[in-house]
């Protein structure tokens, strides 16, 4: 988190939850890090959703969509933990481009397929910290938070399975016993 945001990413209010507050107000900060990732994916789900062209223009576009609607719930999901630990949720657009930990989106891109590979590369970079989390919260025994972590975590995972799907090299062997190469990769 920023220096700015810092001290409100760790606020917290008085609260009878029977965890520690130096282990909430840890949690927190995790927590409003993560909601800056969250609504910064879904903001560059929806980038590549408006602006992809291509062959594949329909079927992109409405999975575009639907995923960035399903990641639309995580932000609120993660923004309300913040608060059931009696701190203090940072979930401004500006807040989010300030603290989160994907890169830009590029925007010299309109094919579907670059599309697809740009959001692979931000899906693993948010699932590699969703799965530190996870580590974090079981290491701090907030059972709870965790379990919110991992629930997203398998989603978010299935989800760069189906963006890789579009962009991975697959050998298939073709009828007449010879082997084709389809698809692309990085």
């Amino acid at each position: 988190m920023s220096d700015t945001n810092g001290k409100l990413a760790s606020r917290l209010y008085p609260s009878h939850i029977d965890i520690p507050a130096e282990v909430r107000s840890q949690v927190v900060t995790l927590l409003n890090q993560t909601v800056a990732a969250t609504a910064d994916l879904k903001s560059q789900v929806k980038q590549a959703h408006w602006n992809v062209k291509g062959t594949d223009f329909y079927q992109l576009h409405e999975m575009f969509d639907e995923i960035a609607g399903e990641i639309e719930e995580y932000i609120d999901m993660f923004a309300e933990r913040v608060t059931a630990l009696a701190g203090y949720a940072c979930g401004t657009v500006r807040m989010a481009a300030a603290n989160s930990i994907l890169p830009e989106y590029p925007t010299d891109i309109l094919d579907g397929m670059q599309h697809v590979t740009a959001l692979v590369e931000r899906f693993a970079a948010y699932g590699k910290h969703l799965r530190e989390a996870i580590d974090k919260t079981d290491d701090l025994n907030d059972q709870d938070t965790n379990d919110l972590y991992v629930e997203v975590s398998r989603t978010i995972d299935k989800r760069l399975w189906f963006l890789e799907a579009h962009i991975q090299v697959t050998e298939v062997k073709a009828e007449s016993g010879t082997q084709q190469k389809v698809g692309a990769t990085n």
